[in-house]
């Protein structure tokens, strides 16, 4: 069964960082690209940014692009998202799942809450 456990959330001011974390267990993680999702309140969820196994080739959604760094520890099944110089429209619930091809499981974790103050 898989699961999904995201960690490393917080508030911060403008213009700070956050590194969130996503450990995966009971799936192969290496066969899979991997995505950070997030969620802000009263909005849909949203795809942020994607790596693909073996190249380990990033796709980020626009409005992050050269803020956030998405990378992934195949050793430890985790995957990374490195934000910097966040910005209040950045708050929401970041969630990570499978991406790509491979359509997210059902099953989502807890998410991580980033709050950003302006």
């Amino acid at each position: 069964q898989v699961q999904l456990v995201e960690s490393g959330g917080g508030l911060v001011q403008a213009g700070g960082s956050l590194r969130l974390s996503c450990v995966v267990s009971g799936t192969i993680f290496t066969a899979y690209t991997w995505g950070w999702y997030r969620q802000a309140s009263g909005k849909q969820r949203e795809l942020v940014a994607t790596i693909a196994s073996g190249i380990n080739s990033a796709n980020y959604l626009n409005s992050v692009k050269g803020r956030f760094t998405i990378s992934r520890d195949n050793a430890h099944n985790t995957v990374y998202l490195q934000m910097n110089s966040l910005k209040p429209e950045d708050t929401a619930v970041y969630y990570c799942n499978k991406a790509g091809i491979n359509p997210p499981y059902d099953y989502w974790g807890q998410g991580a809450q980033v709050t950003v103050s302006s």
